[in-house]
């Protein structure tokens, strides 16, 4: 999202208009996300104490914590099914012909007990169970025509509203893409490496995971014009091999600990990026727009995407 992998053009500009947008829709985001914690907690003020019990008797479920890295979907395990919805900004601090550093950003929105089979019915949550929000720093070094690096460290929140736990989250990452020499299809091949990690309130406890990410995006030498914006059909294959198993809490039964995982997917990359002005949020930008299916290690994902998608 907001930018076309392995080029250094902007996600947006970085002239003070710029800044003012988007020191806007960070401030809308905010106050949302404070008058939700404050609507929570006027319902919740006939709770005899500001610890609620679930604290000590319901499993731990802050693998919610992760949601920014495993992407925007509807995650199954054998246990429980959830949505993810996440909401990525970005704003460039300083680019030259070599380099890029921007600030990033992103809410996600978790939903519990939402399935496959609420997809196609159009059913949407009817409430948001857990939120996180995770700024950072990324770089990109533009070694060549061909090769990209990226860099990022995040520090971020995360509330999980059913238990009234919260986590304290950390990552950071590094990343290869290069661009295959075929000019009919512009393969991308993208290496990753991240570590994703957290701390919860809740019996103090602290999970992580590091994970290396390897596919290739490429297209199919076919393109339409619609509106002013060139729109090109790709498709993408990735595996993901988990070093520290990600585990997912289940309600009933084992947790699910997941070593490896394979996707399949297709996107629509547009030339021109497409933007949320009519809902207040200019600032994002949506250069793919997707859908892939993601199996292995007990772990089934329906990922809707929004942004580059490797």
């Amino acid at each position: 999202m907001m930018m076309r992998q392995g080029q250094n053009t902007q996600l947006i500009g970085s002239s003070s208009f710029a800044s003012a947008r988007f020191a806007a829709v960070f401030i809308r985001l905010i106050l949302v996300a404070l008058l939700f914690f404050c609507s929570r907690g006027s319902y919740g003020s006939e709770l005899p104490s500001p610890t609620p019990p679930q604290l000590i008797t319901e499993p731990d479920a802050s693998h919610y914590a992760f949601a920014n890295y495993l992407g925007s979907g509807i995650y199954r395990t054998s246990g429980q099914s959830a949505a993810v919805a996440n909401i990525p900004l970005g704003f460039v601090l300083d680019s030259t012909d070599d380099y890029l550093l921007k600030l990033r950003f992103t809410a996600s929105l978790g939903f519990f007990d939402y399935s496959f089979n609420d997809l196609p019915q159009g059913s949407i949550p009817k409430s948001v169970g857990t939120i996180t929000l995770t700024p950072g720093l990324e770089y990109h070094w533009r070694v060549d025509d061909k090769l990209t690096l990226e860099s990022y460290v995040d520090l971020g929140y995360g509330h999980n509203f059913s238990t009234s736990s919260h986590v304290g989250i950390f990552s950071t990452g590094i990343s290869a893409l290069y661009k295959l020499d075929a000019p009919l299809f512009t393969p991308v091949w993208v290496n990753r490496i991240y570590y994703a990690g957290y701390q919860s309130n809740q019996n103090d406890s602290t999970e992580g995971y590091s994970v290396f990410k390897s596919g290739i995006d490429f297209g199919v030498n076919y393109d339409w014009q619609w509106q002013d914006t060139r729109v090109e059909p790709r498709f993408f294959i990735a595996g993901h091999w988990y070093f520290d198993k990600l585990k997912f809490v289940s309600p009933v039964g084992d947790n699910v600990l997941t070593s490896y995982t394979y996707e399949i997917g297709t996107t629509l990359a547009f030339s021109k990026p497409i933007t949320l002005s009519a809902i207040g949020l200019d600032s994002v930008e949506i250069e793919h727009f997707g859908l892939s299916y993601q199996v292995g290690g007990g772990l089934k994902v329906w990922r809707l995407i929004f942004e580059f998608p490797l």
